[in-house]
């Protein structure tokens, strides 16, 4: 069990010492974000903006203009929640290299109820041209993904959960952007569970109580929702002949949303969805509460893989 928010932070501090382009600017978060160890080695290079997330996102751009490959980090909620136009005008609209780290997404802020969990940031993100989104599922593939983006020239967001999570990957596993990958294969599956993020543990959970009782799945880690693997996505579909999409995030306009429109271009298949349906968050001590509240538990995984099947069936 370890936070994807710590992988990201170590592997901010391995780019420090590699490439003297880099640089982070935060919001007055240097701690929640982990990016207090950049800021500690490397001052120079460390920009505190105060609590103004809008000119977080303009000095970055700026710096981007410049040369610079910078991170910006914040609450997801706050960034990109209310960031949407400079990151839109400033980073995107000039295909800048700013990097979006949008921290304590989904219902990583429990504590701080609906105002500060952020639902919605992967549809707000994806819809914008140029934008790169990547939602790493663990520790191992949040260092991964940090060395990527830094390396891809492009305006990029990267999703990051609070919570301590298990490690769903290893760390010699290849990332790349834009490339689903496959974290556990059925024999001859009849339904693809794909998804995204933390969440990813429980469609593992899923996926091998299914196998117990004689149904076998694929399970798809689809890390990067834009540019979308659509080829892995069509695969499956034609593969397994249905899919359940898991998202720790608003059904509408999110993980779930993204692949129905390549499936329906391309395989059409039928797909349900585990996510937050079309709901606010709430206040918990503990962010499972909320998964269970909003059926994002492994049993709701395994009664969706049942209704697809039915639905293939009937």
């Amino acid at each position: 069990m370890k936070s994807i928010r710590d992988g990201f932070g170590e592997a901010l501090v391995q780019l420090g010492e590699t490439n003297s382009d880099v640089v982070v600017l935060t919001a007055d978060l240097a701690d929640s974000t982990r990016v207090k160890a950049f800021a500690d080695k490397f001052p120079d290079r460390f920009f505190q903006v105060g609590v103004a997330e809008q000119a977080l996102v303009t000095v970055a751009a700026g710096m981007a203009e410049a040369g610079k490959i910078p991170f910006t980090t914040s609450y997801a909620v706050f960034s990109p929640g209310r960031t949407f136009e400079q990151i839109k005008v400033t980073a995107a609209l000039n295909n800048l290299p700013v990097k979006i780290v949008g921290a304590h997404a989904g219902f990583g802020a429990s504590m701080y109820g609906a105002t500060h969990e952020s639902l919605e940031d992967i549809a707000l993100m994806r819809v914008i041209p140029n934008m790169v989104v990547v939602s790493p599922c663990d520790y191992e593939e949040a260092k991964k993904a940090t060395h990527a983006i830094a390396d891809n020239g492009k305006p990029t967001y990267l999703r990051l959960a609070r919570q301590d999570s298990p490690i769903l990957t290893k760390q010699e596993d290849k990332f790349e952007i834009g490339k689903a990958k496959v974290l556990f294969e059925g024999k001859d599956p009849q339904v693809a569970i794909i998804g995204t993020g933390p969440v990813l543990a429980e469609a593992l959970d899923a996926a091998k109580e299914l196998k117990e009782i004689g149904i076998e799945t694929q399970v798809i880690n689809l890390h990067t929702i834009k540019p979308i693997d659509d080829i892995a996505l069509t695969n499956a579909a034609r593969i397994c002949g249905g899919i359940v999409t898991v998202e720790e995030h608003q059904i509408i306009g999110g993980l779930g949303s993204a692949i129905a429109e390549v499936v329906a271009q391309n395989h059409p298949v039928p797909i349900e969805f585990v996510g937050v349906q079309d709901s606010f968050g709430e206040s918990a001590l503990d962010y499972r509460e909320l998964w269970k509240k909003f059926g994002l538990t492994k049993e709701n995984i395994i009664e969706s893989v049942k209704k697809v099947i039915l639905r293939k069936n009937s």
